[in-house]
């Protein structure tokens, strides 16, 4: 028998113990990206999510010296982001961009613990001193007019209540379009990550553009 492969789930935890090694020599700004499969590339190869894409067209826009991590994991919600910020902030990030909660909807639940978890790592990042871009979700319209009006209100609020750069979603242009979606119609093919990366990157860029430190 050969070796067994390395899930793909804990990649991003084998990326965040070589950054954390190689830390003290690294000077450019960190961006996290904590999501899901969404975040993750499922069912497209790692250089072909949407996080990896961003990279590269920052270091070709004169930004070469942004390091991305990929901290979506497949399956997750909003419950184990606390926990998961809590780890990945010992590598000091500089920018978390929080994209999470599009299972919470897809599966139901409360709009309210989503909230309260999402809100409770908005104030952990920024207690870290990290600088916060929150990536908002949408649901299909067989949800319901209230339960997906009450889903997309909570991104609004906290963006709102702790004055955060808000995309207002993540998948604009991508979901729901067949072309751009895999065969279970939620997740993106690769041409679906590279729209999204289209879309998230003037407001990243501008973001990070906006928190760099004036050259003399």
């Amino acid at each position: 028998m050969g070796e067994a492969p390395v899930s793909r789930s804990i990649l991003p935890l084998l990326v965040l113990l070589v950054l954390a090694c190689a830390a003290p020599v690294l000077a450019g700004p960190t961006v996290l990206f904590l999501g899901d499969s969404l975040t993750a590339g499922l069912g497209v190869e790692p250089e072909e999510a949407y996080p990896h894409l961003l990279g590269t067209r920052l270091a070709g826009d004169g930004l070469a010296d942004v390091r991305v991590i990929n901290g979506g994991i497949s399956g997750s919600t909003s419950a184990s982001a606390p926990a998961r910020l809590r780890w990945y902030a010992r590598v000091k990030p500089d920018v978390l961009f929080l994209a999470l909660g599009a299972n919470d909807g897809l599966r139901g639940l409360n709009v309210a613990e989503l909230a309260k978890n999402l809100e409770e790592v908005v104030v952990e990042a920024k207690r870290e001193g990290m600088r916060v871009l929150l990536a908002g979700m949408e649901l299909p319209p067989n949800y319901g007019d209230v339960y997906t009006a009450e889903f997309r209100k909570v991104y609004r609020d906290l963006a709102d209540r702790h004055g955060l750069p808000l995309l207002p979603f993540l998948l604009e242009g991508v979901g729901g379009v067949a072309e751009l979606n895999q065969a279970d119609a939620i997740h993106p093919n690769a041409e679906g990550h590279r729209r999204i990366a289209a879309h998230v990157y003037p407001f990243l860029r501008d973001q990070l553009r906006a928190a760099a430190p004036v050259q003399p």
